[in-house]
């Protein structure tokens, strides 16, 4: 049997083992209503309230629970629970760590009353020569790669234009930066060709910070103390070093090569890695760091193609937590509610960096029924696995938390002689 009562047990003992890592130091009241959320998220698949509610057990009315998830919501992110929650995250995470800024976005072509809506570019009906606007916001989210190999975030971010104190999309790139470097010291970060920008360039050597970024096509270089194009100098060279490299979802054979140049912002030296055979024309990446062997421009590439990870991240915290369909309506409250979805995708990061032989990620596996063996994206799998294990549960987590209550001295009489 699949379904013992010693995995919906240990399941919940999981949660709240990791919940109570994050939210410890906050108040009693804030620690239960932060176990209630990661728990009933996980165990829903779902970000709505009366889901969240659902799952919780709770004797009170529906609308008074609800009521009281939305009073703590409403609060915004606490400070101290975020601070937990990135010390926390740096123990899934290599030495070398690799981080991917992407922009994302929210569509709610139907909202009217949420606060500072704004319009964004609708990713999934725009096509390459054709853009699709709708009401919605955006998402800057920073992902760092586990030493599983899958994503976890360390800074996500709602904002709008039509927000008061919105001042632009690179400030906020800016504080995903700067979050990286405090708290890994060095990393590598890798981005797409949204931020071939020299404001960019600029920001990570001020902070001593390795890259790698994809180049636009109108890029210009100096190579040979002369501005050259970036396209320029593809054309002038063919791939030397064959490499297989995973790209949306398929094996290919990539040629590589690279030429020693200067970014125009700041003159430094740096190199550029053309990769061949992939694309209809060559994918030109820039990178400081430094390149002294085959392997290392192998590396270099590999690190720019495990990007599509953070794609695969955003759709699943949309799918599996139904991240579009949230009924919040103040700015404070979804971006609470999108910390939340963040530390619930943390526990899969958590679950998924366990051993194979693990009893438990055995049974969530199994819980899970995949049709395929073996995969390179595991948080469906364990998400669906998750929230099968929870739904033969009777009750929530509230028990868990014990009244602590004051042990009192039992009464005696002394006798007088």
């Amino acid at each position: 049997m699949l379904n013992f009562t010693s995995n919906t047990y240990q399941m919940k003992r999981e949660i709240l083992t990791f919940s109570n890592k994050i939210s410890r130091g906050l108040s009693k009241p804030d620690r239960k209503f932060f176990a209630d959320m990661t728990y009933g998220m996980l165990a829903s698949n779902s970000c709505l309230l009366t889901d969240i509610v659902d799952q919780l057990h709770e004797n009170t009315k529906k609308v008074n629970s609800v009521e009281r998830l939305t009073r703590h919501l409403s609060k915004g992110i606490n400070s101290n629970a975020l601070k937990s929650y990135l010390l926390n995250i740096r123990k899934f995470v290599p030495s070398d760590p690799i981080i991917h800024i992407d922009d994302s976005d929210i569509v709610k072509p139907d909202g009217f009353k949420f606060e500072a809506l704004g319009y964004v570019r609708d990713g999934s009906k725009s096509t390459n020569t054709k853009s699709v606007y709708t009401k919605g916001y955006h998402v800057t989210e920073a992902c760092v790669i586990t030493n599983s190999n899958h994503p976890v975030s360390i800074f996500s971010e709602i904002h709008s234009s039509s927000e008061k104190n919105f001042s632009s999309i690179n400030t906020i790139t800016f504080d995903a930066m700067e979050r990286g470097a405090k708290l890994f010291k060095k990393a590598t970060f890798v981005m797409d060709r949204g931020y071939d920008d020299n404001k960019m360039f600029l920001k990570l050597d001020s902070l001593e910070q390795d890259y790698v970024i994809r180049l636009k096509s109108n890029r210009k270089l100096i190579y040979h103390n002369k501005w050259t194009k970036a396209t320029e100098l593809r054309e002038r060279r063919k791939g030397k070093i064959k490499v297989p490299l995973f790209y949306k979802g398929k094996n290919h054979e990539a040629y590589l090569s690279h030429i020693k140049v200067q970014i125009t912002a700041s003159k430094k030296n740096v190199y550029l890695v053309l990769v061949y055979g992939i694309t209809e024309h060559p994918m030109m990446l820039i990178t400081n760091k430094d390149i002294k062997s085959k392997d290392d421009v192998i590396n270099i590439a590999k690190c720019y193609f495990s990007r599509w990870k953070i794609e695969e991240y955003f759709r699943c915290k949309k799918q599996m937590f139904q991240f579009e369909n949230f009924r919040v309506r103040k700015l404070n409250a979804i971006r609470a509610l999108n910390f939340h979805i963040t530390v619930c995708m943390a526990f899969l990061a958590n679950i998924t960096s366990k051993a194979e032989t693990n009893a438990l990620k055995v049974s969530i596996i199994r819980q899970a029924a995949p049709i395929k063996e073996k995969v390179h994206f595991l948080y469906y799998r364990v998400s669906k696995g998750i929230a099968g294990i929870l739904s033969y549960a009777k009750e929530g987590v509230r028990r868990w938390f014990k009244a602590k209550r004051p042990r009192y001295k039992q009464l005696c009489l002394r006798l007088i002689a």
